[in-house]
């Protein structure tokens, strides 16, 4: 398995002109680094909303009471390199590397770190797993980002999959089109195509995220028959204000892209400068419902803590105890749910 030659901007080319840049050095020896020159070009100014989600931020440093996996993925992989959460369907963690290491990435605890992509030894467990088990039909290839794998690695992995009876679809999770969007060619496009029914599902978290550069890399993947998807995540200073999502959900629709989710984010260790308040994902939803086409709205989700899956909500179906929420499993479990938020500013 080996990984495409891509380059990365350093910190100091970025940061040199900020008062702090010294203080993003520390940062990053904790949580790595990595901005490509095409995410870069975005920043427009220092502390917009691209900034903000790929420079180091002292805040980082300072969010100590979560938990690196909250959601117990370490408890729910059977085998290296695999999630089994859901009866159907499991994660395959192809990759650790992305172009961007996003400061609020739900997997900032090994993100970066070690930086290899899946051996051929933990390959061969996650295919034997999955062939041993025939109730999984539904295979999210994650990571890192796996469109960081070069095209014959990504070729070897889809055939075995494709070799595997039960497994009817294949997902991909990539930020590839935002963050690297020269890596989406027509011979990528043309190696995908071989292995449908495949899903792609992307991740904009913003308007200006949306270039002729990340267009073009959406087109030629929906040219080559790929459904696309997006999931958003809610980032405070980011994007949670209405406008910005409406704007954001009705131009991923022009880019054939479906909206998907908007996460809530989750309870990640350094990550709690970002989070917002569930109202405010409430709010946004209510605002976007009736105004905007229904293709442009999203399901607001929360990814409950210790492995219990995604929970759906709405403005006028959330169980209020003060700051704790009770929301209902996919199992129908009750679960207690703490609305943790951050009272520093962004």
């Amino acid at each position: 398995m080996r990984y495409i030659r891509s380059s990365s901007v350093t910190l100091e080319n970025i940061t040199k002109k900020s008062t702090i840049a010294a203080e993003f050095t520390s940062v990053a020896a904790s949580y790595p680094f990595r901005v490509s020159p095409s995410y870069a070009k975005l920043i427009r100014r220092e502390g917009d909303a691209i900034w903000k989600q790929c420079i180091p931020d002292l805040r980082e440093l300072d969010d100590a009471g979560q938990c690196p996996d909250p959601l117990a993925e370490h408890l729910l992989s059977p085998v290296p390199g695999l999630i089994h959460r859901y009866p159907d369907r499991v994660v395959l963690l192809v990759s650790n590397r992305c172009p961007v290491y996003c400061r609020f990435c739900m997997r900032k605890r090994h993100v970066g770190e070690g930086d290899a992509p899946m051996d051929a030894q933990t390959l061969k467990q996650a295919m034997d797993y999955i062939a041993a088990n025939p109730a999984i039909r539904d295979i999210i290839l994650s990571g890192g980002d796996p469109l960081m794998l070069d095209d014959d690695s990504l070729h070897h992995i889809l055939q075995q999959l494709r070799a595997i009876p039960h497994v009817t679809i294949i997902r991909i999770g990539t930020r590839v089109p935002v963050t690297l969007p020269e890596r989406v060619t027509p011979e990528l496009c043309t190696l995908l195509k071989r292995f449908h029914p495949l899903y792609i599902n992307t991740h904009f978290n913003h308007p200006d995220e949306i270039t002729p550069l990340s267009a073009r890399a959406c087109d030629l993947l929906a040219d080559a028959g790929i459904p696309l998807g997006n999931q958003t995540v809610l980032l405070r200073g980011v994007n949670d204000s209405l406008d910005t999502m409406r704007s954001l959900q009705t131009g991923l629709l022009s880019l054939r892209v479906r909206p998907y989710y908007i996460h809530q984010m989750d309870l990640v260790r350094g990550t709690a400068h970002f989070r917002t308040p569930i109202a405010t994902g409430l709010e946004i939803i209510r605002g976007l419902r009736g105004h905007v086409s229904g293709m442009a709205v999203p399901q607001y989700v929360i990814d409950l803590p210790d492995g219990k899956g995604k929970v759906p909500i709405l403005p006028d179906d959330v169980e209020r105890q003060g700051d704790l929420l009770i929301l209902r499993t996919y199992q129908g479990e009750m679960v207690r749910y703490r609305d943790l938020t951050t009272v520093a500013d962004s």
